[in-house]
């Protein structure tokens, strides 16, 4: 049987990939560095449905209001650490500093991952 913390990492990681490499519209990445733009917004509300969705189904229905919680916290979190990236980050793929740029994004949504493990389990 898998172990919930490396079941609950598994579902975020497919979560993540999922709505940022696979659904994501070129229109939602052109909007994410305008601030409050309605489509960068949709784009971190999809991560926080996805994100409630990973904890209820590894904590169950009855922890529906932790997982709103930290679904709206992902959200929160997903909205500013994207649109700081399109806001004072490298758009340019050829250049050294867009992967720098693209590796601290990735890397700062890891990071709240580990921080709603932490949450759920701690």
């Amino acid at each position: 049987m898998i172990d919930p913390i490396i079941f609950l990492l598994l579902l975020l990681q497919i979560k993540h990939w999922y709505f940022d490499f696979i659904n994501q519209t070129p229109e939602e990445i052109a909007s994410k560095g305008i601030y409050g733009d309605s489509l960068g917004i949709n784009h971190s509300a999809k991560h926080a449905i996805g994100t409630m969705l990973c904890v209820v189904l590894v904590t169950g229905i009855e922890y529906i209001t932790l997982a709103g919680v930290i679904a709206f916290f992902d959200f929160v979190l997903h909205y500013h650490i994207d649109w700081i990236k399109m806001r004072f980050g490298n758009t340019d793929i050829k250049t050294k500093s867009y992967w720098i740029h693209l590796g601290a994004d990735q890397m700062a949504h890891q990071l709240t991952y580990l921080f709603i493990i932490w949450m759920v389990f701690a």
